[in-house]
């Protein structure tokens, strides 16, 4: 019965648009292009997100639409257009040679991370910050710490951190919910922000494709994301947050509750407890017998991140030629594809090394690992294709340049970036789905921004914060979607591996996430927006959240 109401309600979209658009005698593509069908594609990608609870049927339905609307809307244009979709577009995406560059850097990273699991180096690195945990404070705080130092994937760090902290936390009578919370908040909210991570491809593709309309803005997509990264308010305040609660050992609504009821009575007596079968949180295990060091984990990141260094200049020194330069000039002018390329490659080269030289993995375990590590990003890998062609689609359409002659002189460009962080939490939030989010988002906001920002003077270097603050703005608001939705898979993850009950996991966690995101909002977004610097907006959302805490805060001991 829902899927059938899903049909019907797609029928009846594409029957409206098709019947306002004739009645329009809209029926050419350069009469389409520039006015409000080119706005149809985008907006009704998140609809059909919200409908379908996923975000490949939704990206794909809008590509077609938008290739329908290129088609002069007529019923040959409908099969022309689904044709054009998969041929044209998808095709077109895949062929880029920067797109080819992501694709391959994230296949890469995705590798090394599945070797690194395999070969007991992240093991490893729980390993010691484990045997730290001899209080409630030392375990709450380790499981953060591990959160944070297993940066490089969400996912590996959702199930190593909730699976190995389990035992752990329950000993200590350390609540499910908490462990849950903490598990969630040092995931994605770790792995946006983060220099190297599988997330850095996904989001940097994004960029360079929405930058590549907009003539006259010649950045490094790689670089813009640096810049992007200190204005990431609700990912880096979430971080924060988290660190404080476990510092401080204060909670408060439910969390508090499900904590006092946990060290009053243990954990299995207060309940809210999720049994988990292996198959649902299965990682990739170390290798049984082997040791397990953190140096095996910790090389290859290592590797990694010098890599992105070392080539950046590289690159950047070769590009300016043989002359004087600054830094800046030359890490301007680096070629961060090829940066990326070489430093994930060197980095699973590093890894596979390792586990060889030691005797931990033959040749094939290598290859196996690698590959199972590889094939957790082939999902990303599609949606990022499909928001690459609907990209494309939107570029033909001239959607931007709508929305710019209608919103780029009304819309005050201080208020974009709370505008977008809230789109995006919405969006994130109704489709459960973070990257789903940009993908639909970072194609609009990008040129938007730029365009509202040139109509109103402010393009120049000292305004790029607005720029990078409503980039940033669709990274975080989708973070804090995601990281709320009941139908979010990392939320749903965070449950299982901690071995939590999913509903008990949403309710605690949600007013801890919806103070922090109303705080990134008001003291980082918006502020910043007026021209206060994003340090400041930074120090104001941590004053905050560190007096909310205190007032409303009460220790969980029974004491």
């Amino acid at each position: 019965m829902f899927y059938n109401n899903n049909i019907r309600i797609i029928f009846n979209v594409f029957y409206l648009i098709s019947a306002s658009a004739w009645a329009s005698a809209a029926e050419s593509a350069s009469a389409l292009a520039g006015g409000w069908p080119s706005v149809l594609p985008p907006l009704l990608a998140v609809v059909f997100a919200l409908v379908f609870r996923s975000v490949l049927p939704a990206l794909f339905l809008a590509i077609w639409l938008g290739a329908w609307l290129l088609n002069d809307l007529s019923l040959a244009g409908l099969g022309a257009g689904l044709l054009d979709t998969f041929e044209g577009y998808v095709r077109t995406a895949l062929a880029d040679s920067d797109h080819a560059a992501i694709i391959l850097f994230s296949l890469m990273i995705g590798g090394m991370v599945g070797i690194i699991s395999r070969n007991g180096g992240m093991q490893g690195i729980v390993n010691l910050i484990v045997g730290w945990a001899n209080t409630v404070r030392h375990t709450t705080m380790a499981a953060t710490a591990m959160g944070i130092a297993i940066f490089f994937d969400d996912y590996a760090n959702t199930l190593v951190v909730g699976n190995a902290m389990r035992p752990v936390t329950d000993a200590m009578r350390v609540s499910r919910a908490k462990l849950a919370y903490i598990v969630d908040s040092t995931a994605a909210p770790v792995a946006c922000i983060a220099l190297v991570t599988t997330w850095v491809g996904y989001e940097v593709g994004l960029i360079g494709s929405a930058m590549d309309t907009i003539p006259g803005l010649d950045l490094q997509p790689y670089l813009v994301f640096v810049n992007t990264i200190p204005y990431s308010f609700y990912p880096i305040l979430a971080i924060f947050f988290v660190a404080m609660v476990s510092w401080t050992g204060r909670d408060f609504g439910p969390m508090l509750k499900a904590e006092r009821l946990a060290r009053e009575h243990g954990v299995e007596m207060a309940g809210h407890l999720q049994q988990t079968s292996e198959e649902e949180t299965e990682a990739i295990e170390p290798m049984h017998g082997k040791p397990q060091r953190a140096v095996n984990a910790l090389l290859p990141v290592l590797v990694l991140l010098g890599a992105v260094i070392v080539s950046l200049y590289l690159t950047g020194r070769k590009a300016v030629g043989p002359g004087p330069a600054s830094l800046h000039d030359i890490v301007g002018a680096a070629d961060a594809y090829t940066s990326l390329m070489w430093s994930s490659l060197l980095g699973m080269v590093t890894a596979a090394g390792l586990s060889m030289a030691q005797g931990i993995l033959k040749l094939e375990e290598v290859v196996s690992a690698w590959y199972k590590g590889l094939r957790a990003m082939i999902k990303a890998i599609i949606i990022l294709l499909l928001a690459w062609a609907l990209g494309e689609v939107t570029a033909e359409l001239g959607t931007a340049q709508f929305l710019v002659s209608v919103l780029g002189e009304a819309l005050p460009a201080f208020v974009l970036p709370a505008l977008v962080f809230v789109l995006a939490a919405a969006t994130g939030f109704g489709t459960g789905s973070s990257w789903g989010s940009m993908a639909i988002l970072i194609p609009l906001v990008v040129p938007l921004t730029w365009a509202v920002m040139v109509n109103q003077g402010g393009a120049t270097h000292a305004d790029m914060h607005i720029l990078y603050s409503s980039i940033a703005s669709v990274l975080a608001g989708s973070v804090w979607g995601d990281h709320c939705s009941p139908i979010s898979d990392t939320t749903i993850l965070s449950s299982l591996a901690s071995g939590c009950d999913h509903v008990e996991h949403v309710r605690t966690q949600l007013p801890y996430a919806g103070v922090v995101g109303l705080v990134a909002v008001v003291a980082g977004s918006l502020l910043v927006g007026l021209g206060l610097p994003w340090w400041g907006g930074l120090t104001a959302g941590a004053v905050i959240l560190a007096i909310v805490l205190r007032l409303f805060g009460r220790h969980s001991d029974p004491a």
